[in-house]
Order: structure tokens, then sequence, then C-alpha cells
């Protein structure tokens, strides 16, 4: 017996991370599938190193399903991450399901036969790698165009840079001066792990 595995990586808006649990849910129920796991991730899909994805992982068996709305929140990853993980769904004979891979969704039912299976798997590898490429282009395009803009605020001298979240730095503040751990910061306040040792590292320059 397979288990559908949903994975989720949070976004920053409450709202738009909700949405996405929603249309995920909603395929699910659509097909009579039944989630087992949610998966919810807080780095950045442009690492390869994220402790939910590879938890999930850890956690199938083979012929189990990732369960996930876009391949962009599976991957952003350059093309030498992304054949890492590739490497890893196979080893494990986890199959890749996506909203927005219409090819994929007959591999979450297995209600095919052998040469269709087959075939559908082939297609769905090709178009994963598509979209995979497409998603890190995006990235890299915006954080380009990103850095052009910065650039040319800087020149008008009219660039301030991102304002600082007082609220929660300082809540990240005070719970790491009680001795919270960086996940659990982490998991509590949804900020990524290089923000915490940031403010880590002002609470030691302050001692």
């Amino acid at each position: 017996m397979c288990f559908i595995r949903a994975y989720l990586r949070a976004s920053t808006d409450e709202q738009d991370a909700a949405r996405a649990r929603g249309q995920v849910e909603a395929f699910a129920a659509d097909r009579g599938m039944q989630i087992a796991s949610w998966y919810i991730e807080k780095e950045s899909g442009t690492k390869l190193a994220r402790p939910e994805l590879f938890r999930l992982l850890a956690d199938s068996h083979s012929g189990d399903v990732l369960l996930v709305e876009q391949v962009d929140r599976l991957s952003r990853l350059t093309g030498a991450d992304w054949d890492r993980l590739k490497v890893e769904l196979k080893a494990r004979q986890v199959r890749v399901v996506a909203l927005d891979l219409p090819t994929s969704w007959t591999m979450a039912t297995g209600k095919v036969d052998d040469f269709t299976s087959r075939m559908f798997e082939a297609i769905n590898g090709m178009l994963l790698d598509m979209l995979a490429a497409v998603a890190r282009k995006d990235f890299e395009d915006r954080r380009r165009r990103q850095m052009q803009g910065q650039a040319m605020a800087k020149e008008k001298g009219k660039y301030v840079g991102r304002p600082e979240n007082k609220r929660r730095n300082n809540r990240i503040a005070t719970m790491l001066a009680a001795g919270t751990s960086y996940s659990a910061v982490q998991q509590a306040t949804g900020c990524s792990r290089a923000t915490v040792a940031k403010i880590a590292k002002r609470l030691k320059v302050a001692a």
C-alpha cells in the first residue's frame, strides 16, 4: 500500500500558504486519495538541504507519492542539485505528483497497466526536468532584475534596503536568549536559519 505524502513549502504570506494547502487537499479529495502526512518546509526551494523534504524521503516506502502543488515548490535548484535530488527520489522509488503537471496525475492512483505506467513515467520525467529548469530560470531572472533595481536605486541614493521586521526579530532574540534551539525558533517564527543565525550573532556582539 502506497502513502500520499504532501510537501508544502510555506510562504511568508500565510494566506498564500493556506491557499496552496487547500488546493492540494481538494486535488486529493477529488481523486479519492487520502493524504497520510504533511511536510511543511520553511527553507528556500533553491537549497537542496531541506530538512522536511529529506524527512519525507526518509519516511517513504517504495511506490509512495510525493504530492506537491507546483514543481517550483519542490525545486528551484541548479541542474546539478536537481540531478542529486532525482537520484534520491529514484533510490527510494518515490513518485512525484504535481498539480501543475497533468501527466503525473495517473501516477497518484496506480490504476494503469505496466506499459502505460512506464510510458507516463518517461514523459513525466522529461516534463519534470523541463519545469524544474524553468523554475530555476525564473528565480535567476527575478534575482537579476532585483539586483539591477537595487543598483539603480543606489546610484540615485534611494536604496534603503528591506525594512527590518523588528517585532519578529525581537521575538527571535528572546527565544534564543532563553536557550531555544535554532530549529525550534524557525518553526515558531517561520524565518530562515540564516535569519536566526544573524540575530544570534547580534546577541553575542551585544553581550
